[in-house]
Order: structure tokens, then sequence, then C-alpha cells
């Protein structure tokens, strides 16, 4: 009961997920200044910069909206983006969302100690298991607002879950890790994490196929 009651209360707390409809065609173009970090079919292959491929239109536009009003903060992307007005936003996330994601592969070191934070999160923590929001396979719920998961690059997800967790700890400084999730569902999720179970989740996440 009490990890039902955890997983509701994070959908209940999702507010205002932004809808997409953008011109793939025109998107290919406008990613062109994407392509050296996140590949030219949003296949990174960088391990610091995540996969974009089949990623939901909504999750895509509403980060490059967020990074646009400093809402999310990298300083190449929020460099990056501001040469996109609204419009080419929604084109370059239609375009991404449409290619193929490659698999990628976890650490067998760490699967188990990944699969079970995943799958069943941490009791004793609070720490709620990841597929209630993001599904057995990492597929998300794009109406939700729950992003894809699976395959995606571990070093990136693991500097994510970092600061999602370093923003929940420092609450009064704004500036100090990321604060984009809505009503804190992330930050709530790890705030409690260690280093190592945020390392093998993430490894687990990259082993994922959609």
């Amino acid at each position: 009961m009490k990890k039902i009651a955890i997983a509701a209360a994070l959908v209940a707390g999702l507010t205002g997920v932004v809808h997409a409809a953008g011109d793939a065609d025109a998107g290919k173009t406008k990613a062109a200044s994407c392509i050296a970090c996140h590949g030219a079919d949003g296949n990174s292959i960088a391990p610091n910069f995540p996969n974009l491929a089949g990623q939901s239109t909504s999750f895509l536009y509403k980060q490059m909206k967020d990074f646009k009003e400093g809402k999310r903060k990298d300083a190449t992307m929020n460099a990056m983006i501001m040469a996109l007005d609204d419009q080419a936003m929604q084109d370059v996330a239609a375009f991404y969302a449409g290619q193929k994601l490659k698999p990628g592969q976890a650490d067998p070191a760490l699967v188990d100690a990944g699969k079970a934070i995943y799958k069943g999160g941490i009791a004793e923590i609070g720490v709620p298991a990841c597929m209630a929001c993001h599904g057995p396979t990492g597929s998300g719920v794009p109406s939700a607002g729950y992003p894809q998961l699976s395959s995606q690059k571990s070093t990136y997800t693991e500097k994510q879950l970092k600061d999602f967790r370093t923003a929940a700890q420092s609450p009064a400084d704004a500036a100090i890790g990321r604060t984009n999730d809505a009503s804190k569902v992330m930050r709530n999720a790890v705030k409690r994490m260690s280093d190592p179970e945020i390392k093998a989740v993430a490894q687990y996440i990259q082993g994922l196929q959609p």
C-alpha cells in the first residue's frame, strides 16, 4: 500500500505538462547545431550528452523551453537554445522524437543493484520505484510528463540525479542543482540516495531496452 500511495502522489503532483506539435522535416534542418553533442540521429556518442532519439515531443519541447527561460541551467544549452524560437523548438522536438534509439549496455557488475532500485525503490529511506513513473522498460509516460529513460547514457543520468539531489538538499539556493521537475517529484525521489545507489540505477537504465 505504501508503494502505491507514493506512486499515486507522484502522479498527482505533476502539473503543467507541455504539449508540442512541430514539423519533423523542418526540425532536421534546424537541429544542425545540435549534432555535435546529440548526434545526427539523436544518439549521442559522448557519455555526458543525452540521447534524444525516441524521446517524446512534449518532454523535449519542455526541456528546451525551460533552458530558454532559465528554469533549467546548463551553460552550453542555455546559450545554444537562444537561437531557436518557439516554432523551431517544436520542430526540433518533433525531429528527434521520430528518430530510432540505439540500445545501450549496462555494467554487469551493477545491474542487479540498479534493477532492485528501479523496480522496487528503497523503502527504508523512502525512495520510490523508478518504474512507477517511467515504466518497467523505461519507456516513460509522455501524457504525464514522464520521460523515456531506456538506453540513456549512464554518465548523463547519474549527473541529472545528483543535480536533483543537490537541489533537494540545498533548497534555499535555487542556483544549485536541477529544479525543473514539476512538484519536486524527482527531487523528493532522489534526495536520500547515495552516490553508489545513483550510479547503479543509472547503469541499469543504460541497459534498458524500449
